[in-house]
């Protein structure tokens, strides 16, 4: 086990040369951890269903603005998240806010929820207990509704926003494929790092293969065109800025005969005669924005059209959002124990800002404002 500390001080299980290595874009490498430096900048904007996308309030510590009732004005209103908002520092980008972000709460995640920062998949919307398992079978079952079967060829994958590289390791046991990551958070990096190593030299673990993880700009990866057979983002669609970039990058890296895969929450398609959401779904969706550093979402048509754009073929795409709700109320259920609320405050106040819109997206995942989608087409 190792001691975790949730706030965004460096916590002693980050080694000292990464704690300087804040801020900066650092590549590790299980066999032998050698850093190398590279640069990224972020940024940009993205016209969705809504239109062009802006940065939220995340950046500030204003109120939240709430649309006037019956009106296209809008008014100041304090709403329960907004508590732990004068606490946070600003931040100067919306990379800088996601970096900050993960740095301060994946640890908590971890000692609650283990190594794997998503959803779980419980099958028809049906309550389970074992939650980690259900996280294993929603990278299995994504894997196999992709037709990514067991036999599948793959010999190098990417996770794009690879957390503290779950996925990765799942997959790389999986197929005995290297497996490369990318986060915007230093602090991700080395613990996906330090998890991998340790795997790396359990020999009763049957992860052998050459593992890396860097801080890296999903919108401008450190990699050369056509280098992987699977490109995989599990929930980390939401905080691309650009997807339409995001998009062109995840086919730009993939390998011809290979894969792109997402899996992200959308907000849910238009429908006739609409051109936005209406204002009480946009005003949720941007509460959940403020709080999870998110520019504005998109739907799974938008993305549809992304990957045609690019030429991905054999485009497919699932709503998923029944089979994730009761994953919802387990983390709400764990966050109101007495260590879930110790675990909250340890960690930092945007975490609990994050903590208190978690029943926010219970409400539009159950309203239908929200959907938990997939998308996958491959490189001809």
């Amino acid at each position: 086990t190792h001691a975790r500390s949730c706030s965004s001080t460096p916590t002693p299980c980050i080694p000292p040369e990464t704690r300087a290595m804040a801020g900066q874009t650092a590549c590790f490498r299980v066999q032998g951890m050698v850093p190398a430096f590279r640069p990224r900048v972020g940024g940009g904007k993205v016209r969705t269903s809504f239109g062009t996308s802006r940065v939220h309030q995340v950046t500030t510590r204003t109120a939240t603005l709430v649309p006037a009732t019956g009106s296209g004005d809008s008014k100041t209103a304090f709403n329960l998240e907004d508590v732990a908002t004068p606490f946070i520092a600003n931040k100067n980008s919306l990379n800088e806010g996601i970096a900050s972000f993960y740095d301060e709460s994946s640890g908590l995640w971890e000692d609650q929820w283990g190594e794997h920062m998503h959803h779980g998949y419980y099958p028809r919307g049906a309550d389970r207990a074992d939650h980690q398992k259900a996280q294993v079978d929603m990278i299995d079952l994504s894997l196999k509704w992709a037709g990514v079967s067991d036999t599948t060829r793959i010999r190098n994958m990417v996770d794009v926003g690879c957390g503290i590289g779950g996925s990765s390791r799942h997959i790389s046991r999986k197929f005995g494929c290297v497996a490369s990551g990318v986060t915007l958070s230093p602090i991700q990096a080395a613990r996906a790092t330090a998890l991998s190593r340790e795997a790396f030299l359990d020999k009763n673990d049957s992860l052998r293969k050459e593992l890396s993880f860097q801080v890296a700009d999903a919108l401008d990866q450190p990699f050369e065109n056509n280098s992987f057979d699977l490109v995989w983002s599990m929930e980390s669609g939401e905080h691309m800025p650009d997807k339409a970039k995001f998009v062109n990058e995840l086919t730009r890296v993939c390998a011809p005969g290979g894969r792109v895969l997402i899996v992200t929450w959308c907000h849910r398609n238009l429908v006739d005669r609409e051109t936005e959401l209406p204002a009480a779904e946009r005003f949720l969706l941007d509460r959940i924005c403020d709080a999870y550093y998110l520019p504005q979402w998109c739907s799974i048509n938008d993305y549809q059209a992304l990957f045609e754009k690019e030429g991905l073929v054999n485009v497919k795409t699932a709503d998923w959002s029944e089979e994730v709700k009761p994953f919802w109320k387990a983390v709400v259920s764990v966050a109101l124990t007495v260590n879930g609320i110790l675990g909250l405050l340890k960690a930092g106040p945007a975490t609990v800002r994050g903590g208190l819109v978690m029943p926010l997206m219970q409400k539009g995942l159950r309203d239908g404002t929200i959907k938990f989608n997939l998308i996958t087409g491959e490189k001809p």
